[in-house]
């Protein structure tokens, strides 16, 4: 694949084009400075006082502005908040002679944009200049600089014989690049590893349709760690007799690039002690991954272990009623001693009653805290247009997660048990990716109804397609046998099943939404994170 050229001349001139007004009393001392950024093509207008100052700020327009701190009659500080008030988005660099800690951290509450202290010399301006004013566009250029070099690395990994380790290594490479290309403000190079993440994704479907069902025939330890794994190798062998208490917080349908938009908010008040990712079972849906997870079971286990619990796709019910039943018979499995809770928020209600008890449960050995709202968002977005508008794609669904958590009450609630002695293990029952591909299918009344994965007895769709994988026989897959039977089908990469009955309405219905339930590093590829709090 070529690489366009960056355009790096497009933004080049806007620092050269800019309008700069300095504020000294000292002005005439300054004047090399000024000749300095006026040869490199930089206008810059001067005052000697911050009165004169303000009376510029009000009637003209400037791109930054110089503000000596130590000015005779109105200070620096005492301009910088007319200055704000008539025009707060001007970045404004504070220039003075004293290094009280007092005055740079005044200046700083103030919103200043950068602080440097007299002598200031030519270069010391010209580099507070290009960060404030062109600071995005460098950032961009070399961030794209960085993709192109690490492209090459990326894609040559997809010839080899890659394990489960080295592919979420790839995805966490990838989705790195994803989310700084897409903060990014030159987006060239967003379509490119677009391409190359639908690239990966072919390959690491081929990975686990090799591997899959080898894998559900090998003991914990010899294959990686999967979804009825992690509470007993990830969140059980914290409660070692240490004087915290543990929490296990599980946010349903949470990608990894969404656990990155907590990571940033989370890291002013957490230290991740670990990060890593383990691998959801199929199908990734949340009966069959979380109900695993709570268990330590496969489904075909928990199927014949708690008939009762059990309750099949074509059968009506609930089918996440008894999770905290399967922890419950997991602890005891286990032999442990020791006081629990579970907790699952769904409704606002309940957000409130978490956050209000939360004293309560620190008494608890082990509390377990689930939390639906990303898979609402997910599933919400498939019926609302109004979620289509703040989620489009990828980016919007990541900026959406972050006006949640940033507002919710998880992050509430962590927020106070950061005061507290506590650890803290995040993680998820399985992501889901944006399906625009259709794939023709066709099953009895029996079938399953999700978009990505169909179980039934007489499916028929196109068998050689690379992009469906089957597990023929339900037992291969830890899978239950349902009363119809069948085999169990998997739409790969961001492929999705329609039936052929008005096939192009719900083409157009579904293209573009959410699911999950089917085989992509977004759907099985998750995180999984342990937190502690900073002092």
């Amino acid at each position: 694949m070529a690489f366009l050229s960056p355009n790096y001349t497009k933004n080049e001139n806007r620092m050269q084009d800019a309008r700069i007004l300095w504020a000294d009393d000292e002005i005439d001392l300054l004047k090399p400075q000024i000749i300095f950024l006026q040869q490199k093509g930089l206008s810059v207008e001067s005052v000697t006082n911050a009165m004169d100052a303000i009376d510029l700020v009000a009637s003209e327009d400037f791109d930054l502005i110089f503000l000596d701190e130590n000015m005779p009659g109105m200070s620096g500080l005492e301009a910088l908040a007319e200055i704000k008030a008539l025009k707060p988005h001007i970045p404004v660099v504070m220039i003075t002679k004293s290094e009280e800690e007092h005055i740079m951290e005044n200046a700083i509450g103030s919103k200043i944009s950068d602080y440097l202290i007299k002598p200031v010399n030519p270069n010391q301006i010209l580099s507070s200049i290009k960060k404030l004013l062109s600071g995005k566009t460098l950032v961009s250029q070399k961030l794209n600089m960085g993709y192109q070099q690490d492209f090459r690395n990326i894609g040559m990994a997809f010839f080899e014989d890659m394990n489960a380790s080295e592919w979420m290594d790839i995805y966490k490479k990838l989705i790195y690049w994803e989310v700084e290309l897409s903060n990014s403000e030159d987006k060239s190079m967003v379509e490119v590893l677009h391409s190359q993440k639908a690239e990966a994704n072919i390959n690491f479907s081929k990975f686990i349709i090799n591997n899959y069902e080898g894998w559900m025939k090998q003991p914990v330890g010899q294959r990686p760690l999967l979804s009825p794994d992690i509470i007993e190798q990830k969140v059980f062998p914290h409660l070692n007799g240490e004087k915290y208490s543990l929490f296990f917080l599980l946010v349903d349908c949470l990608r990894f690039d969404q656990w990155k938009i907590f990571e940033s908010i989370l890291a002013e008040y957490y230290t991740i002690d670990q990060e890593e990712m383990y691998i959801s079972i199929l199908p990734t849906a949340t009966q069959y991954a979380r109900n695993a997870i709570f268990s330590g079971l496969f489904p075909d286990q928990i199927a014949e272990r708690f008939p009762k619990y059990w309750v099949s796709d074509d059968e009506e019910g609930g089918k996440n009623l008894h999770e905290a039943d399967f922890l419950q018979e997991l602890i005891l499995r286990n032999r442990l001693n020791i006081k629990h809770s579970y907790t699952k928020i769904i409704t606002a209600e309940d957000s409130k009653q978490a956050t209000d008890n939360y004293m309560n449960l620190l008494h608890n050995d082990l509390n377990v805290v689930v939390v639906n709202f990303i898979d609402l968002i997910a599933h919400a977005r498939s019926e609302m247009n109004i979620i289509r508008e703040l989620a489009p794609d990828e980016a919007g669904l990541r900026s959406l997660t972050r006006s949640w958590f940033e507002h919710s009450s998880l992050l509430t609630l962590l927020k106070k048990l950061r005061e507290h002695k506590v650890k803290i293990v995040l993680s998820t029952d399985h992501g889901s990716i944006r399906v625009k591909k259709p794939l023709k299918i066709i099953g009895d009344r029996h079938t399953t109804t999700n978009l990505r994965y169909k179980h039934g007895k007489n499916l028929n769709y196109d068998e050689k397609s690379r992009q469906i994988m089957t597990i023929r026989k339900p037992e291969d897959g830890h899978l239950p046998k349902s009363t119809v039977s069948g085999s169990y089908a998997f739409a790969t990469e961001d492929c999705f099943f329609v039936y052929p009955n008005n096939y192009n309405y719900y083409v157009n219905y579904y293209r573009d939404t959410f699911q999950h339930g089917g085989l992509s590093m977004e759907e099985m590829l998750v995180p999984l994170v342990t937190l502690t709090p900073k002092n």
